[in-house]
C-alpha cells in the first residue's frame, strides 16, 4: 500500500525530524505579552541601566533581588536573542544585547512592580 504524501503530511514530518535533533530547542526564552517580555511563567522580564553591552552587572545581592533569565541546557540562541556568561559562570538570556531579570518583588504573572524601579531598572520591549 503507497501513502500519498500531501504537504500537510510533508510539514508534520519536517515537525518531527526537527524535533529529533538532539540537544537543540527551538522554543524562545521569553514571549511578549502586553507589549513587554514575560517568562515561562508570565512574569515581567526587565533591563538594567548599569549593564555593559552584553555584560550583566547585576551581580551578588543583586542577583538576589533581581534574579537572572538563566539559559535552560540545549537552548540555542536565535535572531535577536543572544546568551551571556556570568560572573558566576551561569549562562543568562539577552535580547538585542540587553541582559533579562525578573523582581523578587512581583508575585504574580503580569505584575510589573520593578518598572521604572530606582530609575534604572525597565520592563523589557520587543
Amino acid at each position: 500500500m503507497v501513502i500519498p504524501m500531501t504537504r500537510q503530511t510533508l510539514n508534520w514530518m519536517t515537525l518531527f525530524a526537527v524535533l529529533a535533533l538532539p540537544g537543540m530547542a527551538l522554543a524562545q526564552p521569553a514571549e511578549e505579552k502586553g507589549g513587554v517580555w514575560v517568562d515561562d511563567d508570565g512574569m515581567t522580564l526587565y533591563t538594567f541601566d548599569k549593564d555593559q553591552g552584553a555584560k550583566s552587572m547585576c551581580n551578588g545581592e543583586c542577583a538576589k533581588n533581581w534574579p537572572p533569565l538563566l539559559v535552560k541546557p540545549g537552548m540555542e540562541a536565535e535572531g535577536d536573542w543572544t546568551q551571556i556568561r556570568r560572573d558566576d559562570g551561569a549562562m543568562q538570556w539577552a535580547y538585542d544585547g540587553k541582559p533579562l531579570y525578573t523582581f523578587i518583588k512581583d508575585k504574580k504573572a503580569g505584575d510589573m512592580t520593578g518598572d521604572g524601579m530606582k530609575e534604572v531598572w525597565h520592563a523589557a520591549k520587543p
